[in-house]
C-alpha cells in the first residue's frame, strides 16, 4: 500500500522532523519505504540518515509505501500533525 502526502513543517523533513518519522516507522515489523516521486527512488524509512538525505522541504509531496497499511497511515498521519512540533 502507498499514499502521498505535502510536507507542511516549515524546515521541511530535516533533524527533529526526520527522527520522529524514523522512530515510528522502527514500531512497524514491515519495511517502510520512502520517495519524493511515485516511481521512486525509494529509500528505508527506518535510517534516519536515509531520511535526512531525501532534503525533502516544505511543500514537497512525501510518497509512504510499506506492506502494513496501518504503517502507512500511521506515517502519513504523523507527516499532517506537522511532525507533532506545532508548525505544520
Amino acid at each position: 500500500m502507498s499514499e502521498a502526502v505535502a510536507i507542511t513543517h516549515p524546515t521541511g523533513l530535516h533533524a527533529r522532523p526526520a527522527v520522529k518519522l524514523t522512530m515510528l516507522a522502527k514500531t512497524f515489523p514491515v519495511p517502510v519505504e520512502l520517495a519524493l516521486a511515485a516511481e521512486g527512488p525509494w529509500i528505508d524509512a527506518k535510517s534516519v540518515v536515509k531520511v535526512m538525505g531525501l532534503k525533502a522541504p516544505c511543500g514537497a509531496v512525501l510518497h509512504v509505501r510499506a506492506a502494513d497499511p496501518a504503517a502507512v497511515a500511521a506515517l502519513v498521519d504523523l507527516v499532517r500533525r506537522g511532525f507533532d512540533d506545532g508548525a505544520g
